[in-house]
């Protein structure tokens, strides 16, 4: 992320190695020159530091004449292509040593190792480009003097809205992959905020360094992926052992039915609030001195619009119908508050937006509606909050009793209503670092599009702090939610259309890719939307 350039000069690196592909992909100049890349990147913070561009399709072309998938001529004509479009600085390969005389046994269809030897094949063929080609070797570290020194100094951040947070290789190794797959990304990520949480508690000792050490370890990006399932099993022993000796809990979503999901007892006392329905039935409003909720019976409770005193009472999130776009493709209700899971392998989808009738009652916190909602994969509970003189609302998911599917599974989706903003809208949050960073959507990109028939989104927020703000310069909204609680990955779709743009926010709590098993316990997730002060706006 664009945060890791403070991170990095913060902590005294003079600069920092990175895949440039994506990285074009982000700034719109993939189809330009290499030369025009960023030689420095800027973070959020102001902090500069060069950048050693690394280069995946190199990388990748080079693993492949190494395993004989392909020829030296071969190799040797596409090298020489990029040395006669004017590259300099040639990074041949910048992955995974063991790749070469090595096979992990992890699929079934890997390569065998090549007859010749992967590493003398390499060895011939670095004899060839040093002795025939002319080609010579430098160090990275010279390679970046080179950059830092070079007259033609251009400092960029390196990250777009459509590519928050860039990464090497194609669209499938995307963020998601680290973050809401594997044999269950959200727990562990969520255990170990929750663990982050407590050390930062702790007064600093040599037993507070060492336990930052056990969770870095457990923050691990091979935890996240493909790993053996007993290797999974000794992280998790490891995980609670750790957590109970810093007294964590390690309890995670709801286990049993019933109705310890809402942790409050329902009153009749509903004082403060104006509840209403429609002639038909469809339509329910909570109305406050600082918020009009409209949400629909019919929908599982989706939110049909929620206005916010200090915006006007203008609508700033809730449903566009089927028919409001002029184009077939977006011929769909757009909901807020939603949840859809998607089960490829049983080709279904499952959603809560069901007829309901809410249990209705005040709790501590204000006004509680709850509706409990039997889906395939069992009861689904739905709890909105409707705060008592604030301009806040909560939505709580709870899946009691529920084993993780295999699938997509996204929660409390929200839709934007474009006619309570002007273009273009702008979103910040923090990916990791202590400022938050900032996006303009003014291009049209999709985080959920599947990247492959196997790998179901292509990007992401990190939102570490567990909050996004997006919206214009007169109206903007908070959406919040508690990562030691539930770790979900942000998702945003913008598309530019008539009349006007489609921008939502997605929540997810799992993806699917090469990774992603099923099993385990589902949490519960929850989140708050609230109007931005007044004071931030500026």
């Amino acid at each position: 992320s664009s945060s890791m350039v403070d991170i990095y000069h913060e902590a005294g690196y003079k600069g920092f190695i990175m895949d440039r592909d994506n990285v074009r992909l982000a700034l719109g100049i993939e189809d330009q020159s290499v030369s025009e890349v960023p030689t420095h990147g800027i973070g959020p913070g102001g902090a500069t530091l060069p950048v050693l561009w690394t280069d995946s399709i190199l990388f990748q072309k080079l693993q492949h004449f190494a395993h004989g998938d392909i020829r030296q001529v071969d190799y040797l004509d596409y090298l020489r292509r990029r040395i006669g479009a004017g590259e300099t600085l040639l990074p041949l390969y910048a992955n995974d040593a063991e790749a070469f005389d090595f096979r992990p046994g992890r699929f079934s269809e890997e390569r065998p190792t090549h007859p010749e030897g992967e590493w003398p094949r390499l060895e011939r063929l670095f004899d060839f480009l040093t002795n025939k080609e002319g080609l010579t070797w430098c160090s990275s570290g010279e390679a970046l003097k080179q950059i830092d020194q070079s007259p033609a100094r251009r400092v960029s951040s390196l990250v777009s809205a459509a590519q928050p947070i860039p990464v090497k290789k194609q669209a499938k190794y995307n963020i998601n992959r680290w973050a809401v797959t594997g044999r269950n990304d959200t727990w562990i990520n969520t255990m170990c905020h929750r663990l982050a949480r407590r050390l930062e508690e702790q007064p600093e000792s040599d037993q507070q360094v060492s336990d930052w050490r056990t969770l870095c370890e457990l923050w691990a990006s091979d935890l996240r992926t493909h790993i053996t399932a007993e290797r999974w099993q000794k992280a998790c022993q490891n995980l609670e052992l750790f957590a109970g000796r810093l007294g964590v809990s390690v309890n995670y979503g709801v286990t049993e039915q019933g109705d310890n999901v809402t942790n409050a007892a329902f009153s009749s006392d509903v004082t403060g609030f104006l509840i209403t329905r429609d002639s038909e039935n469809i339509l329910l409003t909570v109305e406050t001195e600082a918020l009009r909720l409209v949400l629909n019976l019919r929908r599982g409770l989706a939110v049909h619009s929620l206005a916010f005193r200090s915006h006007g009472f203008v609508p700033t999130i809730g449903t566009l119908p089927h028919g409001y776009f002029s184009t077939i493709t977006l011929g769909a209700d757009f909901y807020t508050g939603s949840l859809i899971i998607e089960l490829p392998q049983q080709h279904c989808r499952v959603a809560d937006l069901e007829r309901v009738e809410p249990e209705i009652g005040s709790v501590d916190e204000g006004l509680c509606l709850r509706v409990k909602i039997p889906t395939r994969l069992g009861v689904t509970v739905k709890t909105i909050t409707v705060f008592s003189n604030q301009e806040s609302i909560s939505l709580k998911y709870d899946f009691p009793g529920w084993e993780r599917p295999h699938g997509t599974i996204h929660a409390g989706d929200i839709t934007l209503l474009p006619e309570a903003f002007s273009s273009p809208l702008s979103l910040t949050c923090a990916n990791g670092g202590r400022v938050r960073e900032s996006f303009v959507l003014d291009q049209a990109f999709d985080h959920t599009a599947a990247a492959s028939s196997l790998v179901s989104s292509t990007a992401g927020l990190g939102a570490t702090d567990g909050e996004i703000v997006i919206g214009d310069k007169l109206r903007r909204l908070a959406i919040s939610w508690d990562p030691s609680q539930c770790t979900i990955m942000p998702m945003l779709i913008h598309k530019s259309t008539s009349p006007r743009p489609l921008s939502r926010l997605f929540f997810s709590m799992q993806e699917l890719d090469d990774t992603a098993c099923a099993g385990g316990v589902m949490g519960s997730f929850s989140m708050s939307v609230r109007a931005e002060l007044a004071r931030l706006l500026s």
